[in-house]
């Protein structure tokens, strides 16, 4: 149940009893209510069940607003199974009591020492129980002995002083994991906005909104708005961007009876779409939902760190009750169990992931999880899409020829097209434009401009009337022959890659400009550096005709081509390797990628992909640079580097110590002291990355302060605002 509880000009406050859930989503919410055309910003308060809207009374009315907030129905909210990503900012305040309570135990009276470890150990004993009841011997049962008999021990300082790791470590794992999970909150909103449908008539049309688009209905598309739905063309011409889908970089002509894909977007010219597919139903949709179900899925490396920490739980006790057995002493029994190797399997390989993942993202990566990491240090091959991948994406002029003996120079061609393509907003005509711009040619003069929708451009210059276009509009629709410069031409279409534009003057061949989309400057060093890391077999998938795909295989050395591939055969070649049994990573950018990143072993998205690749994939790279690649690539191998030679310590520091107090030699306080040690070596280990340099300890010190004094800033900032009154 919601209602609104107070509300003044511009502000509202709800009451929205479904925070009561903490599994709820409350990104979705969110971004549902901030997506509300007039609304400026959303806050919500889970401890207070409030949500709290800023919008614009002359854009949106109370009632509607009101209206809005309340179709959020509990029964239908979306959840996600770990907490910690929920938005819920970290509470502070046990590591901050921790460290007090630690302190207090050195020189505070015994019994309010004992008072103060009861109340600090009280909720590690109840985990430990409950965990005992429903799930059996696991780590949680451990902790729980070892504090508890320290307590009982009365050996405050040490039970103290394992609480404090315990909580240190939970602390430190729900921050970063929140903070690597922001990137991709925007992309679970709801796709909202307005549509306009033709009537009966064909003649006029209404606006409604995205959500009530049905089947059958016709849409009206303008040019450089994107298409909302899967259909089909009924009626009009355009040239459609489909990049973000297909991975093609250059638009294409689209007409009646041709298929388009949601997302894509209308360049040029009008279109009517029948709707095929609507909403939950779209690629796009179907995507973003198997998406949220895979971001609530524990890491693969986590899972594994818990599953070695809990089978070593049964060793520590077994040999702890073994100890008692034999020698009836408590103080030994406390000592072995005072020595676990949870502490460092478990903190140590969560603390190592998370700094990793924050030394990824000051490198150009955003990863999204353990999981990641350990799946690119196994990858043995690497598959790139080329489109905005392994190229920029952004054509550039390469060749400009001049074919007729009116065409005095290649400056004068390049100056004539780009006088007329600058109308255009196509990528060739921009290209051309900027190819001119960047030589300081001058404009030339002409006439009204003719756009040729899927075809090219006419006009009028001086007395010269001037076509331009493909090969096809030309000698199909002007009658202008370039036969007899089939070698010039063949000449430029074998160096491979390139897309040529023909120009016509005067109903004859007057010249063609070749254009190609450029290749990444660090590509080739980048592929070079992957083989350097382990990395056997470099393939390409490209929608490209063969010729175009095999040149640039050959520039770049790579082992595999696969041409001229529909966006949905992507996910086939993965799976198609995989079972061959190779190890993928898979580097894309547009949605068409989306299956393919997921259906690899791990995804990496290119900064500017689309929205469901970037969301899609296992790590993102923040920098449009394929070094992010090769750097996460050789982050990864020295992260699973750095968390096998920290259990190798780990397990022999531990192994030693558990002798040493199962023969007596090791009384429990010294025990705990150089367990805790220890695991405080594994930690910092982990924090540095492996460096114990003074830089190296100071940057890992600095990352720790910083997030402790942002989220007690935060805090303190929702103390104030409860003091104050207002959620």
């Amino acid at each position: 149940m919601t209602r609104l509880v107070h509300s003044s000009p511009g502000r509202a406050r709800f009451r929205m009893r479904a925070l009561r859930d903490t599994r709820l989503d409350y990104r979705y919410i969110r971004g549902y209510l901030e997506s509300l055309n007039g609304v400026s910003s959303v806050r919500i308060n889970p401890d207070a069940l409030s949500v709290v809207v800023q919008y614009d009374p002359g854009r949106l009315s109370l009632e509607d607003l009101k209206d809005s907030v309340e179709e959020l129905d509990n029964s239908t909210l979306p959840r996600v199974r770990d907490t910690a990503v929920l938005g819920r900012d970290s509470d502070l305040s046990p590591l901050i009591m921790g460290a007090a309570v630690c302190a207090g135990s050195l020189f505070l009276p015994r019994p309010a020492v004992m008072l103060l470890t009861l109340a600090n150990i009280s909720d590690t004993l109840r985990k430990g129980v409950a965990t005992l009841a429903t799930e059996g011997v696991r780590t949680e049962v451990l902790d729980a002995l070892a504090v508890g008999l320290s307590a009982v021990r009365g050996e405050y300082l040490t039970a103290n002083v394992t609480q404090w790791l315990l909580q240190l470590a939970s602390t430190v794992e729900s921050s970063t994991r929140r903070a690597s999970d922001d990137l991709i909150a925007d992309l679970l909103r709801p796709q909202t906005g307005t549509v306009w449908v033709e009537e009966a008539d064909g003649a006029t049309s209404r606006e409604i909104p995205f959500e009530d688009l049905e089947e059958g209905m016709i849409v009206r598309v303008q040019a450089g708005e994107r298409i909302p739905m899967d259909g089909q063309i009924v009626r009009g011409l355009a040239t459609i961007d489909q990049s973000a889908v297909t991975g093609e970089s250059i638009p294409q002509p689209k007409e009646a009876g041709d298929t388009v894909l949601s997302g894509s977007v209308v360049v040029e010219g009008n279109i009517s779409v029948v709707a095929h597919r609507v909403g939950d139903a779209t690629t796009t949709a179907r995507i973003m939902r198997f998406l949220q179900d895979a971001l609530a899925e524990e890491s693969v490396t986590q899972s594994k760190a818990c599953e070695i920490a809990d089978k070593r739980v049964s060793i520590t006790l077994g040999l702890a009750v073994a100890v008692f057995l034999a020698t009836r002493s408590y103080r030994r029994m406390e000592s072995v169990l005072l020595i676990d190797f949870a502490c460092s399997s478990k903190l140590g390989t969560s603390v190592a992931i998370k700094s990793a993942m924050a030394r990824a993202a000051r490198s150009g990566a955003l990863v999204k999880g353990g999981r990641a990491l350990e799946k690119l240090a196994e990858a043995d091959t690497v598959v790139f899409d080329k489109t905005g991948t392994l190229t920029h994406n952004e054509l550039q002029v390469t060749d400009v020829v001049c074919l007729s003996g009116t065409c005095k120079t290649e400056q004068d061609l390049l100056a004539l097209v780009a006088s007329i393509a600058e109308h255009s907003h196509h990528p060739v005509a921009c290209a051309i434009v900027d190819a001119a711009r960047a030589r300081k040619l001058a404009h030339m003069g002409h006439e009204e401009v003719a756009f040729m929708i899927g075809h090219g451009l006419a006009a009028n210059s001086g007395s010269q009337s001037v076509r331009i276009g493909s090969r096809h509009y030309l000698e199909e629709h002007e009658g202008i022959s370039f036969t007899k410069h089939n070698k010039v031409i063949e000449s430029l279409v074998a160096e491979g890659g390139k897309s040529l534009l023909y120009v016509g003057v005067d109903g004859v061949a007057h010249g063609v400009i070749a254009l190609k989309d450029r290749l990444r400057p660090e590509a080739a060093d980048v592929l070079e550096g992957l083989r350097a890391t382990g990395i056997k077999r470099l393939v390409m998938i490209t929608g490209d005709n063969e010729a175009t795909a095999q040149a640039l295989a050959a520039e770049l050395h790579l082992d595999e081509v696969h041409a001229q591939v529909a966006p949905e055969d992507k996910a086939a070649i993965i799976d198609g390797l995989r079972a061959q049994g190779f190890n993928v990573a898979y580097v894309g950018d547009g949605v068409n990628d989306a299956p393919a990143l997921m259906s690899a072993d791990v995804g990496l998205s290119m900064p500017r992909g689309a929205d469901v690749a970037r969301a899609s994939a296992d790590l993102v790279l923040l920098d449009d640079s394929l070094e992010g690649v090769l750097k996460s690539r050789q982050l990864s191998l020295d992260v699973i580097d750095l968390i096998d030679s920290n259990f190798r310590m780990a397990v022999g520091v531990n192994s030693g110590l558990l002798a040493g107090a199962a023969a007596g030699f090791v009384p429990p306080v010294l025990s705990a002291l150089l367990h805790n040690g220890t695991t405080l070596a594994v930690l910092m280990r982990a924090f540095t990355g492996g460096s114990w340099s003074p830089a190296a300890l100071r940057g890992a010190l600095a990352d720790v302060r910083k997030s402790m004094a942002r989220e007690e800033a935060e805090a303190a900032a929702r103390q104030g605002r409860s003091l104050s009154g207002e959620p």
